[in-house]
């Protein structure tokens, strides 16, 4: 049973280290939370048996790790929406210049489907 909790908390909390570093850190929290939770319930079956607690002590630490990370870039990353007019003329060029290669086709050389 702790041997399968250790897994577990490894496994999430090394997923949430992954999770943290990239641009989808704010998903980082769930498996920060799971990992602490296995973490503990881990803890607490080796502190009844006296078993080593070194690999408990790696999943908190990646925890932490992930934890403060993601706290990290939720504080101090600024979304800034850029010139919405250039991106809607963008948009409306892309749409002219597909309607005008949707014109130029000539359906007429196509093969109808019976």
């Amino acid at each position: 049973m702790r041997r399968t909790f250790i897994i577990l908390g490894l496994i999430t909390a090394i997923l949430a280290v992954m999770l943290a570093v990239t641009p989808l850190s704010k998903i980082a929290f769930i498996p920060s939370v799971a990992a602490l939770i296995f973490g503990l319930i881990a803890f607490y079956f080796s502190r009844q048996k006296q078993y080593p607690k070194k690999s408990i002590q790696l999943i908190f630490l990646l925890t932490i790790i992930a934890l403060t990370i993601t706290t990290y870039k939720a504080v101090f990353t600024v979304v800034e929406v850029g010139n919405v007019e250039e991106l809607k003329s963008k948009e409306k060029e892309s749409e002219e210049k597909a309607i005008e290669e949707l014109e130029d086709l000539e359906l007429d050389e196509l093969p109808e489907l019976e």
